[in-house]
């Protein structure tokens, strides 16, 4: 067992990355975070979030990661760095994310009873 402390309220989805080396957790505390799975040691925290993030997933290739929230938006980033690259809008909460297989289109789920399908590069929706 390898606990992993640092979020201040509930933890709504984790996901591994595709080789297993680290885990994204995604929490009502308005944050998400990497973790190495080897240590628990926390890699990463994501903050530009203004609401519960809901949701979170790791591209196919490990290189970006997706997070949905409770403001209405969901946001790409750089899996590294922790860089924002993408800002995805909905006009009610963002619940889920996923990738393609190829990781060059994203969808979100939205309370807003729409699901969209975004091109990763540009963030046009598809």
């Amino acid at each position: 067992m390898l606990p992993l402390r640092g979020h201040s309220d509930t933890i709504d989805s984790v996901a591994f990355s595709p080789d297993g080396t680290r885990l994204a957790t995604a929490s009502d505390d308005t944050t998400a975070k990497v973790w190495d799975t080897s240590s628990g040691q926390e890699l990463l925290t994501l903050r530009r979030h203004s609401g519960w993030v809901e949701g979170v997933a790791f591209s196919p290739n490990g290189r970006r990661l997706a997070t949905a929230s409770d403001d209405t938006t969901a946001k790409v980033w750089d899996a590294s760095s922790g860089y924002e690259l993408l800002t995805l809008r909905h006009s009610g909460p963002v619940i889920g994310v996923a990738f393609s297989s190829d990781g060059k289109r994203l969808a979100t789920a939205s309370g807003d009873k729409t699901a969209k399908v975004w091109d990763v590069s540009s963030g046009m929706s598809c």
